[in-house]
């Protein structure tokens, strides 16, 4: 291959990343809509039965719909993360939240308050400041310490469990769905630095290092921000728990590809103090986004 045209794809890959991430966008929170409206319709989420739960879940047609959403969407994920560094990717993905608004507004007739419209641009603003910010990098970006990924991991691992424990650890239990939401963010988080992880070493080693300790995490991970989530759309409202979920997950993303894949931060003062206020708004737009409203009762429209 000529090297000029080896050096145009080098530098396009982290592109096209980007466009997989934007479709990935989109299918996810399609996918979460129609999960919470068939997760409602489905028997409460019993953990002590997992496997009665799960089939009680996908029983619902328009679950089972948005789990087969969700499936495209994970695709996208993959594919954007084995090309582009992760950081690059969750801040294109954060974008989503404002498609999640308007698509619930529009397509499934939820109510979105005042008060939840202002955290949803916050979140928005705040993960563009981030993404705007971070400097340009080129490259997949797939390689890591093993400690410090065990580490992060673990903290993750820790925080996502403490979340799910919240109301025994006497926590409000109206906002336990919240709770739940983003702890499966968390988890997914999890699953998604352990897949990127397993992208660089299949990179490096073929298809064998797809037998790795981290495909483990990622399953497990995966299992448990399953059920977390479903418990969070039952128990919460569908766009505060949508919304915290895939926070928690970009946010757990970019900063595991700052600190486990080394994706650079900026060396300018200024935009580094930007990159503090962007996460500093997405921790208000937390804070202010479960509004305790409910979503307006009915079928989903054909049109959906």
């Amino acid at each position: 291959m000529p090297a000029g045209l080896a050096s145009q794809l080098y530098f396009m890959t982290p592109l096209i990343g980007i466009l997989l991430a934007l479709a990935c966008a989109l299918t996810t929170n399609v996918g979460f809509l129609f999960k919470h409206r068939g997760a409602c319709e489905a028997p409460a989420v019993d953990i002590r039965r997992p496997l009665h739960t799960a089939r009680a879940l996908f029983s619902s047609r328009l679950f089972a719909i948005g789990m087969l959403i969700a499936s495209g969407a994970w695709i996208f994920h993959v594919a954007a993360m084995a090309v582009a560094p992760l950081s690059v990717v969750q801040a294109v993905l954060a974008g989503g939240v404002v498609l999640l608004a308007i698509m619930a507004e529009r397509m499934f007739g939820l109510r979105i308050s005042r008060r939840q419209w202002f955290g949803i641009g916050l979140t928005a603003l705040g993960l563009l400041l981030l993404g705007l910010s971070l400097p340009a990098v080129h490259g997949a970006h797939s390689r890591f310490s093993v400690p410090s990924m065990i580490a992060f991991e673990a903290v993750l691992l820790i925080a996502g469990s403490l979340l799910i424990m919240g109301p025994q650890m006497g926590a409000p239990a109206e906002h336990h769905g919240f709770m739940l939401g983003a702890a499966s963010g968390i988890l997914f988080g999890v699953s998604d630095v352990a897949i990127k992880a397993i992208s660089g070493i299949v990179g490096s080693h073929g298809v064998s290092g797809l037998i790795s300790p981290w495909m483990l995490v990622a399953i497990v991970a995966s299992v448990a921000a399953f059920y977390a989530s479903a418990k969070g759309l039952q128990d919460g409202d569908a766009v505060p728990v949508i919304a915290v979920t895939g926070t928690a997950a970009n946010v757990s993303g970019i900063v595991g590809g700052i600190l486990v894949f080394g994706d650079p931060l900026s060396g300018h003062p200024l935009a580094l103090l930007v990159e503090c206020v962007a996460f500093a708004l997405v921790l208000v737009a937390a804070w202010l986004t479960p509004a305790p409203v409910r979503a307006v009762a009915g079928p989903v429209p054909v049109a959906a």
